[in-house]
């Protein structure tokens, strides 16, 4: 039998949109989880937030929405995306591992399931015009593939560096006919390549939607970014049932930088106490280096594009270079609902610095044939930390494929160590 929500669709999206309204880890009205979020927003951007917030659930919650939205993830992404049991991965660890192959997707990641959303929310909104933000490429490629498939212009910001080493993704945005514009300020990474995007979003009010690609930014983005990813999760409990019998796995792990596929990956399971949701930053070169993204390690309360949350930041309140190999983690903060879930320790924060992203990518590719996202491998990373038992159920978000990092691999593979 295939997914309920390929065989009932009306009845399973009216359970989605209830699941999403209730639980205490849910967004407030205002925008806040705890006391993380809300809108912090310079007076020329109000227009823009506000039309956001007064339209988005109303345009989520329509049936003709829903269905346009799922009938694009099946039949033009691919979803739902395969739960693999790792039986090699398993036999390692001595548990029972899962991947959730959203590598598999179109475009190669999670980031294509928020971008489908939110290019059609922007449709209904009556914009002609999308700008985006991407720190590895991936949100970018998604953000430029939806808006060819709906003949929309688009223009993706870039940090500068994350160009030079994500060059296979500045190409695909280009033949996908979006402006790849670069940030050239501060880090030239993902944290710049934002505030280049909210400049954009500033001049350009009435005919252009900003597609924010993690659950960042003022409210209600990282709702509403979560309700786009939350696919991941509410699939991972039918899947579970039809494999093991049980919808519920004992442990869920995925890597944060901003945080959607993490978000989304817990999301069905937040209110599940029984399920252990655990998290994975990088580290960078080590969380003393002064190299890092480890933001729940080193970070404290402050307000980044848009929201408040946890930031690295110096004793005067600057924020902090983030430093990863992997340039999707290359973000100075999480997004607030995952400040929620740190602080109040319903989920565990991990990191796991380069070198044993590195170790864990080349694992899974000799022990199951699977190449991940440097970002993916973060998570992948952390199995060999966490004491499991042999009947547990474990069940790793692989947010992306690793294609785009096939640069920084071949490196590795050329120096004299050999990384297995």
């Amino acid at each position: 039998m295939g997914l309920e929500y390929q065989l009932n669709p009306a009845a399973q999206r009216k359970q989605t949109v209830d699941f999403l309204k209730a639980g205490k880890y849910r967004v407030t009205p205002r925008g806040y989880y705890g006391p993380f979020g809300g809108a912090y927003i310079p007076e020329m951007l109000y227009p823009n937030v506000k039309e956001l917030q007064d339209h988005y659930e109303a345009i989520l919650e329509d049936a003709d929405f829903g269905a346009e939205f799922h009938s694009l993830l099946r039949d033009y992404v691919g979803r739902p995306s395969p739960l693999y049991h790792a039986r090699r991965l398993s036999e390692k660890y001595g548990t029972q591992i899962y991947l959730k192959r959203e590598d598999l997707n179109h475009t190669g990641a999670h980031k294509i399931n928020n971008t489908i959303g939110q290019i059609l929310l922007a449709r209904r909104l009556g914009k002609t015009r999308i700008i985006a933000e991407t720190g590895a490429g991936q949100h970018g490629v998604a953000t430029a593939t939806v808006c060819a498939l709906m003949g929309m212009p688009c223009v993706v910001y870039m940090g500068e560096i994350d160009m030079q080493r994500q060059a296979p993704n500045v190409a695909r945005m280009r033949m996908l006919g979006a402006e790849v514009r670069p940030a050239l300020s501060g880090s030239r990474t993902l944290k710049d390549a934002t505030n280049e995007a909210i400049r954009d979003w500033i001049n350009n009010p009435v005919d252009t939607h900003y597609i924010i690609g993690s659950v960042v930014g003022p409210h209600p983005y990282p709702d509403m970014v979560t309700r786009f990813q939350a696919i991941i999760s509410e699939e991972m409990r039918l899947q579970l049932k039809e494999k093991t019998g049980n919808e519920l796995p004992t442990h869920v792990l995925a890597c944060v930088g901003g945080g959607s596929n993490a978000a989304g990956a817990f999301y069905h399971f937040l209110d599940e106490e029984a399920v252990k949701l655990i998290a994975v930053e990088a580290a960078g070169e080590g969380i003393a280096s002064g190299h890092t993204a480890a933001t729940t390690a080193t970070g404290k309360p402050g307000i980044l594009h848009g929201s408040r949350t946890l930031l690295m930041q110096t004793p005067d309140g600057q924020i902090m270079e983030a430093d990863s190999i992997s340039a999707g983690l290359d973000y100075p903060g999480i997004g607030p609902i995952h400040a929620q879930l740190f602080t109040s320790g319903r989920a565990q924060y991990l990191n796991a610095t380069d070198d044993e992203a590195l170790q864990a990518a080349f694992e899974l590719t000799r022990l199951e044939g699977i190449i991940p996202a440097l970002e993916s491998a973060h998570a992948l990373a952390k199995l060999k930390d966490i004491s499991f038992k042999p009947t547990d159920v474990v069940v790793v978000c692989l947010s992306g494929r690793g294609d785009k990092d096939m640069e920084t691999y071949i490196r590795q593979l050329n120096t004299d160590i050999d990384p297995a």
